[in-house]
């Protein structure tokens, strides 16, 4: 499971060769998500706070996270993508 991006005590990572719809996962704390890229449809459930900044990342990399799903699924090493600010 490669991390792609952490910030704000958020880590973001996709796995090796994943099932479809393509999404990635979102772990704080006990907490993990799961978002589709291409929808933003987030599935489990997170602090309010912590989701917000994940959803506002996500807006601002959807084209790098897809891009990444891509070389996830074969299985090559996905690029970091730039924290939160």
């Amino acid at each position: 499971m490669p991390v792609i991006s952490r910030f704000l005590g958020i880590m973001i990572y996709i796995y090796w060769n994943d099932h479809f719809p393509p999404h990635y996962h979102a772990k704080y704390g006990e907490y993990e998500i799961t978002i589709e890229i291409e929808t933003g449809v987030v599935n489990g459930s997170f602090p309010k706070r912590a989701l917000r900044h994940v959803l506002e990342w996500h807006d601002l990399h959807q084209s790098e996270l897809m891009a990444n799903w891509e070389l996830c699924r074969q299985q090559e090493e996905p690029k970091s993508i730039f924290p939160l600010e």
